[in-house]
């Protein structure tokens, strides 16, 4: 059977994988769990390595399935320990995935899009433009890869990833966050399977406190999370008017800010932790003066919630920049005296350009940075 016809296994639930067995004559339910711990937990990417599962069983996997990630084009490391990995998505596009190693966690950073249509005025990615969705396959391979690229340096032989050898998951990764290239709820079905997978225990385990979808304030698909796959909620919020917030976040024209306001609120009776994250990208000139700093108090104060105010990262053309230390430590002590839990984000991985709206997925040949018109300021 020609490989492309062949049936990606990485980015199937369990539901999802039981009813293709099951279509293949392979009833148990068990195999599936089988499948899923092998795949995932150890992150096998061959039939061959799955000893409790017979020979008979595996040639037949291997006639109509496939553990198959994306093509890796680079692996670059920060000096501070960051690792930003490029993966090849086909067409000449591709995407990024950040692994961000810290004191007590290790966050994973990925995509669900390759490209953005949202085009926040201050982020490199809906500069690039918009290309496709990705398929949960795409989504999940992202933390597969990470997960065996860690493993491989921890062990230092790839052959050793099996039972016996591997490293537990949970002394790697222990968060993740739909933060990478682009809009996550504008690509609800793929990520709401990868999230199934994420959480699934016979996968990855993940609890819904540690993964975070980022959105930049779709209403009615924060209502449909809720419904189906609740998990911790961040917002891109950047604003707290609109006739500033239409110009930072242009979503913000179909869905206004009381209109996502009231989503929050609701989002808060369903989510595993008792607050809404609000992110604002500090923009000197923009949006960090003492008036944006009351707008803001003013319309939060009311609601459980923690601010993540983030310096802007510079990338290529853009004119915009990040004001003074001082002057952003002064607005979150002001939101912070105000009773709003305020936190200052550490800036990340900003020499190899992997800090937070830095991601565009550049390659040679690739992404053309090099004929993007400039980013003017506001």
């Amino acid at each position: 059977m020609n490989n492309n016809s062949l049936v990606n296994l990485i980015g199937l639930d369990h539901e999802s994988l039981s009813l293709f067995l099951e279509e293949n004559s392979i009833k148990s339910s068990f195999r599936a769990t089988q499948l899923q711990q092998w795949i995932h937990k150890f992150s096998a990417n061959s039939f061959d390595v799955m000893t409790n599962i017979s020979s008979k069983l595996r040639d037949k996997l291997k006639e109509i399935s496939k553990i198959e990630n994306m093509p890796v084009k680079s692996e670059t490391f920060s000096k501070d320990g960051t690792v930003k990995w490029l993966f090849d998505v086909g067409n000449n596009n591709a995407i990024e995935t950040v692994f961000i190693p810290e004191k007590n966690r290790r966050t994973l950073c990925i995509s669900s899009q390759a490209g953005c249509a949202v085009n926040c005025a201050f982020c490199s990615t809906g500069h690039q433009g918009f290309n496709r969705n990705l398929s949960a396959n795409e989504i999940i391979s992202q933390l597969w890869s990470a997960q065996r690229s860690i493993n491989y340096k921890l062990i230092g032989n790839e052959s050793l990833i099996n039972k016996n050898s591997i490293k537990d998951r949970g002394n790697l990764i222990t968060n993740i966050v739909f933060m990478g290239m682009g809009e996550p709820l504008l690509n609800y079905s793929e990520v709401v399977q990868s999230i199934k997978l994420l959480l699934d225990v016979n996968a990855y385990g993940f609890s819904r406190r540690k993964v975070t979808v980022s959105t930049s304030g779709i209403v009615p698909m924060i209502d449909k999370l809720a419904r189906d796959c609740p998990v911790s909620l961040a917002v891109s919020l950047h604003a707290a008017n609109d006739v500033l917030r239409n110009k930072l976040v242009p979503i913000n024209k179909k869905y206004p800010i009381k209109e996502l306001i009231d989503s929050c609120k609701r989002y808060i009776l369903r989510s595993p932790r008792d607050f809404i994250t609000f992110e604002y990208c500090m923009l000197s000139g923009i949006n960090d003066t003492d008036n944006h700093l009351k707008e803001l108090i003013s319309l939060i104060k009311t609601i459980k919630c923690k601010v993540n105010l983030i310096p802007f990262n510079s990338f290529i053309n853009s004119e915009f920049k990040a004001p003074a230390i001082e002057k952003i430590n002064s607005f979150a002590n002001g939101l912070i005296n105000s009773g709003i839990m305020t936190t200052v984000r550490k800036t990340r991985g900003n020499d190899i350009y992997a800090a937070c709206g830095q991601l565009s997925g550049s390659i040679k040949n690739v992404t053309k940075i090099a004929t993007q018109i400039p980013i003017k300021r506001i």
